[in-house]
C-alpha cells in the first residue's frame, strides 16, 4: 500500500488581538526550537539516535521531573508550564535543523579534507548554524480540539498563560477519504492560517522497471523550454509509438511580465543607489513575480497531470536538468532567465506529487542532446527557424530535420519524443550473449 498527502489551506478569522497572540506563541516557539538546537549541539552525539530516542533524551537533559529535580539545561527559564506536546513539536523541529546542518557540515569537512589531501586550496565557505528562527508552529493532538468544518479551538501562549481560543475557518472542505494529521499555525502576510496535511492511503502503482515490459504500457515524456510552449508533452506506448502530444503555452506572456518587473525593481534601486539591511526593497513587485510564477507552474503541472490521465499514462518522464547558468546582460534580462530555470524546477516538483496522487510514477534521464537526436533513427538533426535552410543548428529553432531518414517536425516535440525512449531503453533488457566457448558449430 502507498501514502499520499496534500495540505488543506485555512484562513483563520478571529479578533484582533489574537492575531497578537498567534504571534508571541509563534516567538516562543522558535525560542523554545532555538534553545534544543543549541542543547543537540552542545552534545552532537544524540543525533545517532533516532528521533525517538533523540527526544526522550533530550527531555532527561532538559526538563524537571521527579526523576530529573535539576536538569543539566532546565527550559523553565524560557516560560513556565510549557505543554509537553508544545515541548516535543519544538524538539522534533531541532532536530531536523539540526541532522540537516551537521550533514552540511559533515559533507563539507569531507570535502575539504579531500581537496587538501589533493594539494588544492578549498575555497567553498563553512555552513553555519541558523541565525535565526522562523517555523510555523505544529499543533499536536493535545494543543487543539472540538474542530468542526467552520470552527476550531487551538491552545496558545499569549504572553502571561496559555489560553484556548476559538477561531473561524474558511476554506476548503476536507476531501474524501482523507484523514487529518496535526495542523500548523502558519503567518501569511497579515493573515494567519491553518495548514493541515490529510493522508490517504491507496494501492500504489508498479515499479517503473516492470511496467516498461509491458508493450500496452503509456508513458508521457515532458520536455520543458524558455519560450512560448513551456511544456510540450507527447504520449507514447513502451514500443516507441507515439500517441498524441499537447504543447503548452504561455511563456511568451510570463517571460515579458517578469521582464518588465525586474526592470521597473532595477530603476528603483537606481533612484537611492542604497539597499536597506535586513529589509526587502520592492516587495510588492517581487512579490507580484513569485506569485504569477508560483500560480503558472501549478496550472501548468496540472495540465501536464490532466493530460496523463486522459491518455492513460502510468509513468512520467522528465529531463534531469541541473547547473543551468542564466544568460548575460542587464540585470532584469539575467534576472528573467534565472526565475526561467527556478520555473522548471517548480513544474517538475509539482508535477511529481500531483502524478503521485494520482497513480503516476515520475522518472528523469538524462538531458544530454535530447534535441540533437532524432526520435526515429537517433542520427544528428538540423534545427532552423521557418524560412531558413534545413542545416547547421539555431538554439532555441522551432523546427528540426533529420537528413538520414527525412524526418521534419516540431523540435520540442521530437525532444520530448527521445526524452520518453530513454527512459524505455534504460529498463530493456539487454540479451544475454553466449560466451564462445558454448557457440555452437553452423
Amino acid at each position: 500500500m502507498a501514502k499520499t498527502t496534500i495540505t488543506l489551506r485555512q484562513t483563520l478569522t478571529c479578533q484582533p488581538n489574537h492575531h497578537e497572540w498567534f504571534a508571541t506563541n509563534q516567538a516562543l516557539f522558535n525560542r523554545v526550537v532555538c534553545f534544543y538546537f543549541d542543547v543537540i549541539n552542545a552534545h552532537e552525539n544524540l543525533l545517532q539516535l533516532s528521533n525517538k530516542e533523540a527526544l526522550t533524551a533530550l527531555e532527561k537533559l532538559t526538563h524537571t521531573t521527579k526523576e530529573t529535580p535539576d536538569p543539566i539545561m532546565p527550559l523553565q527559564a524560557l516560560a513556565p508550564d510549557i505543554p509537553a506536546l508544545f515541548r516535543r513539536a519544538a524538539i522534533n523541529a531541532a532536530l531536523g535543523s539540526a541532522r540537516s546542518f551537521f550533514s552540511h557540515l559533515y559533507r563539507w569537512r569531507a570535502q575539504k579534507t579531500k581537496a587538501e589531501a589533493r594539494g588544492k586550496k578549498y575555497k567553498a565557505r563553512p555552513p553555519v548554524p541558523p541565525r535565526t528562527w522562523n517555523k510555523s508552529v505544529p499543533l499536536y493532538a493535545g494543543m487543539w480540539k472540538e474542530r468542526t468544518a467552520e470552527t476550531t479551538m487551538v491552545k496558545i501562549w499569549n504572553g502571561t498563560c496559555w489560553n484556548w481560543v476559538k477561531v473561524r475557518t474558511q476554506g476548503r472542505d476536507v476531501a474524501e477519504g482523507y484523514e487529518l494529521g496535526s495542523p500548523s499555525l502558519v503567518c501569511k502576510g497579515a493573515t494567519w492560517r491553518l495548514h493541515t496535511p490529510l493522508e490517504k492511503t491507496f494501492k500504489g502503482p508498479a515499479k517503473i522497471a516492470e511496467q516498461v515490459t509491458d508493450p500496452d504500457t503509456k508513458l508521457c515524456s515532458v520536455d520543458l523550454n524558455f519560450g512560448e510552449n513551456l511544456a510540450v508533452c507527447v504520449i507514447q506506448t513502451a514500443k516507441g509509438t507515439p500517441l498524441a502530444s499537447t504543447f503548452l503555452k504561455g511563456g511568451k506572456e510570463l517571460n515579458g511580465f517578469r521582464k518588465q518587473q525586474l526592470g521597473k525593481i532595477a530603476r528603483n534601486r537606481n533612484k537611492t543607489g542604497l539597499i536597506a539591511e535586513g529589509e526587502q526593497d520592492n516587495a510588492a513587485l517581487w512579490c507580484k513575480i513569485r506569485d504569477r510564477d508560483e500560480d503558472l507552474a501549478h496550472q501548468i503541472s496540472v495540465r501536464i497531470i490532466q493530460f496523463a490521465q486522459q491518455w492513460g499514462a502510468t509513468i512520467l518522464v522528465f529531463e534531469h536538468l541541473g547547473n543551468l547558468k542564466p544568460e548575460k546582460g542587464k540585470y532584469s534580462r539575467r534576472g528573467n532567465s534565472k526565475r526561467a530555470f527556478w520555473m522548471k524546477g517548480r513544474i517538475f516538483a509539482y508535477s511529481k506529487y500531483k502524478a503521485y496522487n494520482a497513480g503516476i510514477l515520475t522518472s528523469r534521464v538524462s538531458p544530454r542532446n535530447t534535441s540533437r537526436e532524432c526520435a526515429r533513427c537517433h542520427a544528428p538533426v538540423a534545427r532552423y527557424r521557418q524560412g531558413q535552410p534545413a542545416q547547421g543548428y539555431t538554439v532555441g529553432a522551432p523546427l528540426v530535420s533529420c537528413s538520414a531518414c527525412s524526418m521534419k517536425g516540431n523540435a520540442d516535440r521530437n525532444a520530448a519524443l527521445v526524452v520518453g525512449q530513454r527512459l524505455i531503453t534504460r529498463h530493456q533488457k539487454k540479451p544475454s550473449t553466449p560466451h564462445a566457448g558454448h557457440e555452437r558449430d553452423a
